[in-house]
């Protein structure tokens, strides 16, 4: 008996896999480490000296302090920095446009790479704090930069890094003609983190694909017993998930629950609590991974079948298509030089064009979840916005295709449905295409024989 039951088990188990999205293989640690100095490298050796010219900046000076980093020195540190080491210093020069990038630190312990421009000496506190600004402004005036980059931008917090201290000492020792030098604002800062290499654009794809399995996995009879399951346990589940793949992740994953209430005539919503999902329930989850400092972001639909069913009703799938073509239209105002504001506008008046009640809130995505670029609409402000929404497109840059539908359903009373939908997406010279495909269909828990976790369509 006990063997016909490990046998038993050991079907389930096959059966169990093979009905789940692949999960693609991962790297270790130390190989994920080697592969994110070797993009580092890249990308200061052959991205950053254009950059430097397209910005008209020779000097940028990125200036941190432990526990207190910039948002730029995070894309910046060796892999096996965790944080800045006391100040940390790092003073990029290019001698005239199309020269490489010259690469300097002031600080006690060494960064591989760059070249030492201060060698302090054991000395009283506040003779090393002073002997390292005195080194910095006399490493300035040897190299006299003729515009002198510092990451101080009101309309990019990502750009903002060079906390009040640091800046006060510096401009109290900074000669007042390399003071009107500096350029503030954050350009070079933003480009520098929008930026995708052609290799980080080829390792995306993978990023994109390890999120989408987590989901499939999330939304399965594997982890979801109608009756039984709560968003909670879900939201948990992928997060012990996302611990399990030794990756980490830039916010908690979000699960929610709608639900026609046929007495009352209402979609009821229940999110991110206690709720136990039953047949017939409608799921949604806001999901998003770190890895090889890259992030996702994407948001994915499930119908949980009710007795009888093999397929998500057809009103459902029509609603769900409307929020794929609110998808198409935002992606079809993507043009290089546009700013966030031309895209958002233009996708908006197409969208009421349409008779599409929806929202448009797509962002930037690379470093950080919610990334350096250009806005693109909010939750709360669906017109024209200063500053971070005239930002231009460029190509190479990663955004997240967020947004939501209001779509009424006649078989819940013409009540309105709210679909929300979120898929990465590269902008390149080619235009602009979804990193590893995008949900066509709402998810079936339990899964059908010929619906097998393949949600996402390469186009």
């Amino acid at each position: 008996m006990k063997r016909y039951t490990t046998y038993l088990l050991l079907i389930f188990s096959v059966l169990t896999v093979s009905a789940q999205q692949e999960m693609p293989g991962l790297l270790s640690l130390k190989e994920r480490a080697e592969v994110m100095d070797e993009i580092l490298e890249d990308r200061l050796t052959n991205l950053l000296p254009k950059l430097m010219e397209e910005q008209g900046v020779d000097m940028w000076l990125i200036i941190t302090r432990e526990y207190n980093e910039d948002p730029v020195f995070w894309s910046m540190r060796p892999s096996t920095w965790i944080n800045a080491r006391r100040r940390t210093i790092i003073a990029f020069y290019q001698p005239s446009p199309g020269k490489p990038v010259q690469r300097y630190y002031l600080q006690k312990h060494g960064l591989p790479g760059y070249t030492r421009a201060w060698t302090p000496k054991e000395s009283p506190a506040k003779w090393f704090e002073d002997d390292q600004w005195n080194a910095l402004i006399t490493f300035i005036g040897e190299k006299d930069p003729k515009k002198l980059s510092l990451n101080i931008s009101e309309d990019f917090q990502h750009a903002d890094g060079l906390a009040t201290t640091d800046y006060r000492n510096l401009m109290q020792r900074l000669p007042k003609k390399y003071q009107t030098r500096i350029v503030e604002g954050g350009g070079l800062a933003v480009r520098w983190l929008e930026t995708r290499t052609e290799r980080e654009i080829a390792l995306y794809e993978q990023t994109g694909n390890i999120a989408h399995t987590i989901i499939a996995e999330a939304f399965s009879q594997q982890v979801i017993t109608p009756g039984a399951t709560t968003i909670t346990d879900v939201r948990w589940w992928m997060r012990e998930r996302i611990r399990e793949l030794k990756l980490t992740t830039w916010f908690f994953p979000s699960v929610s629950i709608q639900r026609y209430n046929k007495e009352k005539n209402v979609i009821e919503s229940y999110s991110n609590n206690e709720e136990v999902i039953h047949q017939g329930d409608m799921l949604w989850c806001d999901f998003g991974i770190t890895y090889l400092r890259l992030n996702t972001d994407t948001q994915e639909n499930a119908y949980v079948l009710r007795p009888g069913e093999t397929d998500v009703p057809d009103y459902l799938k029509k609603a769900l298509a409307v929020t794929n073509r609110l998808q198409d239209i935002q992606i079809a105002t993507f043009a290089t030089g546009k700013t966030g504001n031309d895209i958002t506008l233009e996708a908006l008046a197409q969208m009421k064009s349409e008779g599409i009640d929806g929202t448009l809130y797509s962002h930037p995505i690379g470093y950080h979840g919610h990334g350096a670029g250009p806005t693109l609409g909010l939750t709360e402000k669906q017109e024209f916005i200063k500053g971070s929404g005239e930002w231009p497109l460029y190509v190479n840059t990663a955004y997240s295709i967020e947004l939501n539908a209001q779509v009424p359903i006649p078989e819940f009373g013409n009540q309105k449905l709210s679909i929300s939908m979120e898929e990465d997406a590269i902008y390149t010279q080619d235009g602009i295409r979804f990193i590893d495909g995008r949900a066509k269909d709402w998810i079936l828990i339990p899964r059908r024989n010929d619906h097998l976790g393949k949600y996402w369509l390469k186009k």
